[in-house]
């Protein structure tokens, strides 16, 4: 009597995915000590070093909080290190409007289209525009001009993040 085998392969056509296998899949774990979750999220070990511990969700999140990328670093170093690495990254500044292609017209980033609408101004709005709605309703807005109403305070916080947001953003365009 002959011993009865299944076949992974089946012939042609194949009736079954490439790459897909009978055994079980490897999980890599997460590398923080007590941590049972899939580690999926890849950091480094430390600076330039091939090398990485595998993380989950929440321990990479906590990883990422505590790096400082310029650790060991004396200022002078910092700062030629952040020169040659913008330098090479120059060439993506130009389509850093797109904010990871989110909406609005194509030349202002999801950030800017919120602060224009905080700023009551339409997205085609120019620079001087932004600057003369900041000026009036921060004017009309503001707490020394309004003592006591927190409605407005809060308004005023919200046309201050606008304006910040838009002053960078056409400080980076200009630059």
């Amino acid at each position: 009597m002959a011993r009865s085998t299944r076949s992974s392969d089946w012939g042609f056509p194949r009736w079954r995915g490439y790459g897909s296998e009978r055994g079980a899949t490897k999980v890599r774990m997460c590398d923080r000590h007590n941590c049972d979750q899939p580690g999926d999220c890849p950091a480094p070990k430390s600076p330039n070093s091939p090398e990485r511990w595998y993380f989950c969700t929440e321990h990479a999140g906590e990883y990422n909080r505590g790096w400082n990328y310029f650790e060991g670093l004396d200022a002078e170093e910092a700062v030629a290190r952040e020169a040659s690495e913008r330098g090479e990254g120059s060439a993506y500044t130009a389509a850093s409007h797109y904010a990871w292609g989110g909406p609005g017209d194509g030349t202002r980033s999801r950030d800017e289209m919120r602060a224009l609408s905080v700023l009551e101004l339409d997205s085609d709005a120019d620079f001087d525009d932004v600057k003369a709605a900041w000026r009036r309703l921060a004017k009309a807005n503001h707490p020394d001009a309004r003592p006591g109403d927190d409605a407005a305070a809060e308004r005023f916080r919200a046309v201050q993040a606008a304006w910040d947001v838009l002053r960078q953003a056409e400080e980076r365009r200009v630059a």
